[in-house]
């Protein structure tokens, strides 16, 4: 269990007055836990001086044009592969299904591939198999960086220490996955929002699946019962 995923979740979350008064004690579990570098560390000690001192209304106004009305910086992880595609609803249902077998139960308006929902159960497993499913959304949070930094968010921070730890879970096999417009003007948010909707992020070059398809073996492979002849 690493309280490093639960901070991030919490600094992924709505800004809330609660959140804002956390700040030390975030700080103090970053230092104290360990997980990350002192570099990354200091990245969000820039976001968390925000959170601190900044008007609580206008970081919650940021985090809305941020994270809710663009596209291409969504929260939820299979938006970045399906859209609103069937195929979601199905990867949702085996996510919520994985969740509920480690005794997490969320409730009906709650979906499963928010990432702030999905850190809080990383949080409560064994570190390496936390990192070994966040590895399987390393491109995503890779993409989702770049467009952070392109905007110059501080919330890039919380990406790149999310990407420092699920890199940690990815075999040292598997291709680079992060697939980003570079080359894109950081300040056309309609083309860059555009780009992302007709160039979908996935997997590596010719790789053979999809960050669903990989996820969700992953997620399939832990509900599969032992069969009873195996020790």
């Amino acid at each position: 269990m690493a309280k490093t995923f639960k901070v991030l979740s919490a600094l992924l979350n709505y800004p809330t007055a609660e959140l804002k008064s956390a700040t030390a004690e975030i700080r103090s579990c970053l230092r104290e836990e360990r997980l990350l570098c002192d570099g990354l560390r200091r990245g969000l000690g820039g976001l968390l001086q925000e959170l601190e001192t900044g008007d609580l209304y206008d970081l919650q106004e940021r985090y809305v044009l941020l994270f809710d009305r663009t596209r291409s910086l969504s929260l939820h992880i299979f938006e970045h592969v399906h859209g609103e595609s069937r195929d979601r609803g199905q990867a949702m249902i085996d996510l919520k299904a994985l969740y509920e077998k480690h005794g997490l139960f969320i409730s009906q308006s709650e979906l499963p591939d928010f990432l702030p929902l999905f850190l809080e159960f990383l949080s409560t497993l064994p570190r390496t198999e936390a990192q070994s499913l966040l590895g399987q959304a390393a491109h995503i949070l890779k993409a989702v960086a770049e467009r952070l930094e392109k905007r110059g968010s501080c919330y890039e921070a919380v990406f790149r220490a999310l990407i420092a730890l699920a890199e940690a879970g990815v075999s040292a096999n598997e291709p680079d996955m992060a697939l980003v417009d570079e080359d894109t003007d950081p300040n056309d948010l309609e083309t860059l929002d555009a780009a992302w909707a007709e160039e979908p992020v996935v997997f590596g070059p010719g790789a053979a699946m999809g960050c669903k398809d990989s996820l969700i073996a992953k997620i399939r492979a832990a509900r599969r019962p032992v069969p009873a002849n195996e020790t």
